[in-house]
């Protein structure tokens, strides 16, 4: 999967915006998304030549600030030249969330306008963000705040993945009547203008550090008292492991509920299962304890709840989609 990330803003230390996609991109980078940044303040005598980077994307975030009044200048321009530009077949395909961020007011009117512009575009609607942050610091110590972050991130890959529909809305009609603006091809100084930029290694894709754990707000709070539960989750996972199957990783899961994570330690044709917080994990998950009471009871699966948001995890995609298959619970 591959996402664009196109920021409009004019990258100031302070700005939140930055903190906010920063955030997503780690989140990205987690679940194995090629992920390009494009910063239209430093390209901005190109920026009529991006629409071309649109083809291989399959989704994008269009991101910027709310300084004084609307979205600024720069992604102004691009939507601009996306609508001048831009493959229309290629827009009819892309998902596109906004997300916008205000110092002063008129984030909700800055996100309406990105969400509109997208549509009339022809593009496909992802359920976006907007805020007002007063003071960035305060922002960004608010670990509610970046677990609604690290969420939007995750609802962006699962609406790719699955390939949500949306209903139908009058933009789609306005653009039948409005769109008759021809094709504008690329001129060679553009296109070389194009190749130039794509291969700059200073767009190439950064690399972030590990998601950092949300803090078990129970720990400690049930200490003592949740040894029957934990006991009978052991049990349970004794019964389903499934031999041979290939696996040789360490799981790490966060149940909502219980003071102590659950570490599976499965090698190929053996398997431990115990209550401990260890550092090193190829898989670190977080639910609920009655998610994974109805996994459990076969109600559902490790890869359903993920896929639906019940679950949140990162590292290999891969080792969590053999969780089914290494424990198969009746």
């Amino acid at each position: 999967m591959n996402v664009n990330i196109y920021y409009g803003g004019r990258g100031a230390i302070d700005d939140p915006t930055l903190y906010v996609i920063n955030k997503m991109q780690e989140v990205l980078d987690e679940l194995h998304v090629n992920v390009m940044r494009y910063n239209l303040y430093e390209i901005r005598t190109t920026i009529a030549t991006l629409p071309q980077t649109l083809k291989e994307a399959d989704a994008i975030i269009l991101a910027s600030t709310v300084e004084w009044i609307g979205v600024g200048g720069y992604m102004q321009e691009f939507l601009d030249a996306c609508w001048l530009y831009g493959d229309k077949e290629t827009l009819s395909r892309l998902y596109m969330q906004p997300v916008v961020m205000s110092t002063t007011c008129g984030e909700k009117e800055g996100m309406l306008f990105l969400q509109n512009a997208w549509e009339l575009l022809g593009g496909l609607p992802c359920a976006g963000i907007c805020g007002y942050v007063e003071d960035l610091r305060t922002f960004e110590m608010n670990r509610g705040y970046t677990v609604i972050i690290e969420q939007l991130a995750e609802n962006l890959y699962r609406t790719v993945h699955q390939k949500y529909k949306a209903l139908p809305s009058s933009n789609a009609a306005v653009k039948q009547s409005i769109m008759r603006t021809a094709q504008v091809e690329l001129t060679p100084q553009e296109s070389a203008q194009l190749s130039k930029y794509v291969s700059d290694e200073d767009y190439v894709k950064q690399q972030k550090e590990d998601i950092e754990e949300l803090a078990d707000l129970f720990n400690g709070l049930l200490k003592g008292k949740s040894g029957t539960k934990e006991e009978e989750i052991m049990d349970r996972f004794h019964a389903a492991f499934v031999k041979g199957m290939g696996v040789n990783a360490t799981y790490k899961l966060y149940l909502d509920g219980l003071s102590t994570p659950l570490i599976l330690r499965v090698d190929n044709k053996s398997m431990e299962c115990f209550f401990e917080d260890v550092e090193q994990a190829d898989i670190i998950a977080r639910m609920e304890l009655n998610i994974l009471d109805s996994i459990m009871r076969g109600e559902t699966t490790f890869q359903r709840s993920f896929m639906g948001g019940a679950i949140t995890a990162r590292g290999s995609m891969r080792l969590l989609e053999k969780l089914d298959e290494v424990f198969a619970f009746l």
